[in-house]
């Protein structure tokens, strides 16, 4: 295979662990950085630092794409800044009929959802969504219970999800928590859940309605120790008496959980030009919600009922999906944050009419359950022969679920049910 050459617009922590490091080391033979594009020469040196074979790699501002593509001529463009950076470089990329990589979510409105799938297919270049949860041995394992026809023909899907105090919390404390950067949580992180059912089961979203709130955090939170915007952790007079920040800290020693993968989010406040991720989760001017519960309807008749919460004792998911022939049951508690033992996650299968057989699934090492190896081997090696069904998600997916997370909170703004094409005819209209 010959070695391809990438660029990496948005120098992220995220960029750094999920591509430029696997890159450097696992991939190496396969792979070649050959430029970085980011507004922030800070993030440059960060980068340069973690990773000294790339000093004197070329670095470009966000006005210099298109001489970065001509001065390295990369064969694929990895996008992995702000959700609200990602849609013009995927679209300048594929106007390059280049080859695309961007973090989840794919974009953050339906507008940039239109545009995407516009430059798509106009392309040469392929866009791949890097959706790491469907490669999760226990979401591949449900996956193929579908496809043998275990339950049948789906009918419905109940899911909901826990993000636990620290975790919650930590998108409270970066750009995340304004609307305008990341489409708010039902887009940044419920891109991830919504993909996972749409794959599961190959059902387009056609409509959803949902209720929200902002519960726990900004100036309104009810733990907010005192009403005065402008806090940062590493600074704050009053942090000894926020029960967040306290969690997981004590008063001699500020810490964060071992072995847990958002510990490098908490960077110095030095690392960066003008921008800390240690920002008080009880600012008002968090625009976005903490809370959702919502209905999503199916064009092939099934229905999804959806919850998740981002601030609770622990961390998982319960989910069970129904069909004609039976229902699948499983969940999942994170222990990494909390002392309490967790067994290995199972699948409970239940025929229509007949005894519960419960799978065991085998646990694979690495980041969201093991699914980064598994999906970074497809991105730089190919889609893996053996495997029977398609994973890697494109455009149309990452639209899928881009739309259906907008929906959402645009059903919580109006009180009314959305359909979802409308949002992609409403951005072509205001596009004309």
């Amino acid at each position: 295979m010959a070695r391809k050459k990438y660029v990496v617009c948005g120098v992220s922590t995220r960029a750094n662990g999920m591509f430029i490091k696997p890159m450097l080391e696992t991939f190496q033979t396969h792979c070649e950085v050959v430029g970085l594009l980011d507004a922030d020469p800070g993030r440059f040196a960060n980068c340069f630092r973690k990773f000294p074979p790339l000093n004197g790699l070329p670095v470009y501002m966000p006005d210099q794409f298109e001489q970065m593509i001509r001065e390295t001529k990369p064969d694929v463009v990895i996008v992995a800044g702000a959700d609200h950076t990602h849609a013009d470089y995927i679209v300048q990329a594929l106007e390059h009929n280049l080859d695309v990589i961007s973090e989840k979510p794919m974009v953050t409105t339906g507008a940039d959802c239109k545009r995407v799938l516009d430059a798509q297919n106009n392309s040469s270049g392929t866009l791949y969504v890097a959706f790491n949860y469907r490669y999760a041995p226990v979401h591949t394992r449900i996956k193929e219970l579908i496809l043998e026809g275990r339950i049948g023909r789906v009918t419905s899907v109940d899911l909901n999800w826990y993000l636990d105090t620290y975790h919650g919390a930590s998108y409270f404390k970066r750009w995340n928590r304004k609307r305008s950067h990341s489409g708010g949580l039902s887009v940044h992180k419920s891109t991830h859940h919504i993909d996972l059912v749409n794959w599961w089961i190959d059902q387009k979203p056609v409509e959803a309605f949902a209720y929200g709130a902002l519960n726990y955090f900004g100036s309104e939170g009810e733990l907010n120790p005192a009403k005065e915007d402008g806090r940062y952790c590493g600074t704050c007079r009053v942090k000894q008496d926020c029960s967040y920040f306290m969690r997981w800290s004590t008063r001699s020693k500020e810490t964060a959980p071992e072995d847990d993968h958002l510990t490098g989010i908490e960077v110095k406040p030095s690392a960066y030009t003008g921008y800390r991720a240690d920002s008080c989760i009880f600012d008002s001017e968090i625009d976005i919600e903490d809370t959702y519960s919502a209905v999503v309807k199916y064009d092939k008749g099934a229905m999804m009922t959806y919850s998740v919460n981002f601030s609770l004792p622990y961390e998982g998911y319960r989910l069970a999906i129904n069909g004609t022939k039976g229902r699948i049951e499983t969940k999942e508690v994170l222990s990494k944050r909390i002392s309490q033992h967790v067994t290995d996650q199972t699948i409970d299968y239940f025929p229509l009419f007949g005894g519960k057989e419960t799978i065991h699934v085998v646990p694979r090492a690495g980041g969201h359950g093991g699914g980064d190896p598994l999906l970074l081997e497809d991105l730089f090696l190919g889609a893996d022969p053996r495997r029977a069904y398609s994973i890697l998600a494109g455009a149309e997916a990452g639209a899928r679920s881009v739309l259906t997370g907008e929906a959402i909170w645009k059903s919580v703004e109006s009180n009314q049910p959305i359909r979802i094409h409308d949002l992609l005819i409403s951005a072509k209209a205001n596009r004309v």
